[in-house]
């Protein structure tokens, strides 16, 4: 259930990045406690970078077009437009799919069970804390 609000916002719990950024601090730390490899692919590292890419072009592209339409990157604060251009035509939440994008790219580049592990944690708390958040804070406000 979304907590109720004083001010104009989706109520999220916290901003996807944080949870991303806890997500691979942790995935780093255990990887260094207990390390661990996921199958030898390869060019992991190629398929990594490439995502790491992708992730990067993905996040500027809906940075670029929230700064266009004048409406908050910010899930915590107001959004006065819905943006379906450019970025936003592929996904309806192209930021947090570019940071699952980075995790999973990092992911390939390390080999890393533990990043795997702490990306897959990291979606699932992204979608119940925020998108489930801001999905009925828009459908309500628009």
């Amino acid at each position: 259930m979304i907590q109720p609000t004083t001010n104009d916002s989706a109520g999220v719990i916290a901003p996807a990045p944080v949870f991303f950024g806890v997500a691979i601090a942790a995935g780093y730390l255990l990887e260094r406690l207990v390390p661990t490899s996921l199958a030898s692919l390869a060019n992991a590292t190629v398929v990594g970078a490439g995502l790491i890419a992708v992730s990067i072009a993905l996040v500027a592209s809906a940075v670029t077009e929230l700064m266009r339409a004048k409406t908050a990157f910010d899930a915590t604060k107001s959004t006065t437009h819905i943006v379906t251009s450019e970025a936003f035509r592929i996904s309806r939440n192209p930021t947090y799919l570019s940071l699952a994008l980075l995790q999973l790219g990092l992911t390939f580049f390390f080999q890393s069970f533990w990043l795997l592990a702490t990306g897959v944690a990291a979606v699932g708390v992204t979608h119940w804390g925020v998108i489930l958040r801001e999905e009925r804070y828009l459908e309500r406000k628009f």
